[in-house]
């Protein structure tokens, strides 16, 4: 049978993974981020080192400061504070500077007449999957095109089921040719906005119909990656590892009869992703707005399940402040120990310490 829109939700059999808890010392930083993002209440509406102009934080910025969000930015600077500070900040300038909020269906439209991107179905992990056909480029290079790449990761992320935060990148260069394909400059414009303000979003890409030029881009374009991003890569594997058949395009050797027509595609895509996203902004009014809210929460499908959502996530918060409290009470009784060991032997608590670190170091 025939597919003209996207799946609405991964099949049951898939499940997103569990990410392991934090440890006390990345739990201490993220408390330390959220404390710092309450307290923000208006940013510059740009970047321009001279621009003056502040506005408060909207709605939907505050909204998009989830816990998820803070924990992403934080794993991208490898738990630098001050850094996932400046980071996340930053991001929310960009959105506003960029106009990620604004950019329109009727806008972008005309970039995606030929089906060059579409969403379509969940791989195992549950990822909503981003379908990239450079052979479909139906428009002259343009700063739109970027801003088309944009919408669709936008899209793609009210896509995600409660649970994941990540997305399956499917890109398919048959029959592409060089002049299709996104120029160096393009390509660094792209990684940059993905790496910077989209961290920890990409969990696979995976690549099929490599061409020579493609390669030679990607030799140009490959320093720029991170190299986390570079371990998420897949060439040339049989897809159908990654993503069920059922949900997998037939062009990348899946089962699903998909078929792009614009008119019957971008309004049902559209419409979809609008829904999901008032459902979500709904949530997050309903458990009282502000930042830090658990996205698994608000993306949740119902009632029962965002309650649930709700009480894992105060366990694990409970559970986390047991481990700060023994943590605290071990070094308690260290100290009391050590000093019992000054007073018995005279070599202090200094000299003590000292020893345990050239210890270590020797292990």
């Amino acid at each position: 049978m025939v597919r003209y829109v996207p799946f609405t939700e991964p099949l049951p059999s898939c499940k997103p993974p569990k990410r392991p808890p934090l440890t006390v010392e990345e739990q201490e930083k993220y408390d330390k981020l959220l404390e710092h993002m309450k307290s923000v209440k208006e940013l510059p509406i740009s970047s321009d080192p001279n621009e003056k102009t502040k506005r408060p934080l909207s709605d939907e910025e505050q909204a998009w400061v989830t816990k998820e969000c803070m924990l992403r930015y934080l794993r991208a600077t490898k738990w630098k504070l001050a850094e996932a500070q400046k980071r996340v900040e930053g991001s929310l300038i960009w959105r506003r500077e960029y106009g990620v909020g604004e950019l329109s269906p009727d806008y972008i439209s005309p970039e995606n007449e030929t089906g060059k991107q579409v969403i379509l179905g969940y791989d195992f992990a549950s990822r909503p999957c981003l379908y990239l056909f450079p052979s479909r480029q139906n428009t002259d290079k343009s700063n739109r095109q970027i801003q088309h790449l944009v919408f669709s990761l936008e899209r793609v992320i009210d896509f995600m089921p409660s649970g994941q935060e990540n997305l399956a990148l499917l890109i398919d260069f048959k029959s592409s040719t060089s002049s299709k394909n996104p120029s160096v400059s393009q390509g660094r414009q792209v990684l940059h906005i993905l790496q910077t303000h989209y961290p920890e979003r990409l969990g696979k890409a995976l690549v099929i119909n490599i061409p020579w030029f493609v390669w030679t881009f990607l030799k140009i374009i490959y320093p720029f990656i991170d190299p986390l991003t570079r371990e998420k890569l897949v060439f040339s594997e049989p897809i159908d590892k990654y993503v069920p058949a059922e949900h997998l395009d037939s062009i990348f050797g899946g089962k699903s009869e998909f078929e792009y027509h614009h008119d019957k595609y971008w309004s049902a895509m559209c419409e979809i992703a609008e829904e999901k996203r008032k459902r979500y902004m709904e949530r997050w009014h309903n458990l009282g707005g502000g930042v830090g809210l658990s996205e698994a929460a608000l993306r949740a499908e119902t009632e029962e399940q965002m309650q649930a959502e709700l009480a894992r996530t105060e366990t694990l918060e409970k559970e986390a402040e047991a481990a700060n409290t023994k943590t605290a009470e071990e070094a308690a009784a260290d100290i009391d120990a050590a000093e019992m060991v000054e007073k018995t032997t005279g070599v202090t608590v200094e000299e003590q310490l000292s020893q345990v670190s050239l210890q270590d170091k020797n292990l």
